[in-house]
């Protein structure tokens, strides 16, 4: 077997066993909130680095409230159903939403875009004050929904394929493929850069995001279609198909490659904006807070230890790669 099927493999098993009903997977939320540090200006960047590690794990911490806790209040933040709404352009602001419908409504349908604009208001205010323990917090979180907010089912109605028989496409897209082919990824990009109206590009996103969700979903309609049948899903020795922990079904790494290919980058590019989107934000929350001097929140000696790490994720990002995470060490 040779070492990038070996790795391949080794990435199937473990996605059998993660809990990938997590959105984007461990490994999408960790890059997305990893990589989008890298992106940001100094002075900002030297603060958010020395907590970089803290970033990167909490980024899951949404969705373990979500499932693990069972919280019923975090459940509509990860999503909005376009469609229930009317459309995108009948998305109302957030002073009319509560006005307009009611919290059974929203939760069923979801909070998304809304909660992107309390979270931003939240963050702004921490740095304002410089709670250090809230800003990291509170980041972390934003780079989890705006990673949601770029996965396009996240944006439909359709959220699971149930509505065109494709159900566990939302885990296949968001988790499997990017535990699968995340390390090919080149996840450099441009600098953080301010926002202008949170409002529009709030709504920016979730266009662009839901205006993908159909191609997704046909493109997989048309893959199952015209593949052999007793080669779409993981197989035990009894030839059984197997399920991981939360009884979903499995793709088998062959067909996963085969609709990672058909479509064209999609995954890696909704990644990208992603973090681009995190480090735009956060950027912006400082800006609007004034630009507030972080350098006292942390230890000088930190920051001086910091940034020769920092250089060396720095210019090995140049080539779309990051350092540390425990999913790139796995399979190196």
């Amino acid at each position: 077997m040779d070492h990038k099927l070996k790795k391949l493999v080794l990435r199937l098993i473990l996605f059998v066993c993660a809990a990938s009903t997590i959105s984007w997977g461990v490994f999408g939320h960790e890059h997305i909130n990893h990589a989008a540090v890298l992106a940001l200006p100094n002075p900002l960047q030297e603060f958010f680095y020395n907590h970089i590690d803290f970033i990167t794990q909490e980024s899951t911490v949404p969705d373990l409230r979500k499932y693990t806790l069972n919280d019923r209040l975090e459940r509509p933040r990860h999503y909005i159903n376009v469609e229930k709404f009317g459309g995108l352009d009948s998305l109302p602001d957030s002073k009319a939403l509560n006005k307009k419908y009611d919290e059974k409504f929203l939760q069923a349908n979801g909070t998304l875009p809304w909660y992107l604009e309390t979270m931003m208001e939240k963050l702004t205010k921490a740095f304002k004050e410089k709670r250090k323990t809230e800003i990291l917090f509170l980041a972390a979180d934003l780079g989890h929904y705006l990673g949601d907010a770029h996965m396009p089912l996240h944006t439909s109605a359709n959220h699971d394929g149930d509505l065109t028989n494709q159900k566990g496409i939302h885990a296949f897209w968001e988790a499997q493929l990017p535990d699968l082919f995340g390390e090919s990824y080149n996840l450099k990009t441009r600098p953080a850069n301010y926002i202008a109206d949170i409002n529009l590009e709030i709504k920016t996103i979730i266009r662009n995001s839901y205006m993908l969700a159909d191609t997704l979903l046909l493109k997989e309609k048309r893959l199952s279609e015209t593949y052999p049948a007793d080669k779409l899903f993981v197989k035990d020795a009894d030839g059984k198909i197997v399920r991981n922990k939360f009884n979903q079904l499995v793709h088998t790494a062959a067909y996963a490659k085969a609709y990672h290919e058909a479509l064209n980058g999609m995954v890696e590019n909704q990644m990208r904006l992603a973090i681009a989107a995190a480090s735009d934000f956060w950027l912006t929350a400082w800006v609007n807070a004034g630009k507030p001097d972080l350098s006292s929140l942390d230890p000088k000696e930190v920051t001086e230890v910091n940034k020769a790490r920092l250089k060396h994720e720095l210019n090995l990002w140049q080539s779309g790669k990051l350092y540390g995470l425990k999913s790139e060490r796995e399979f190196e």
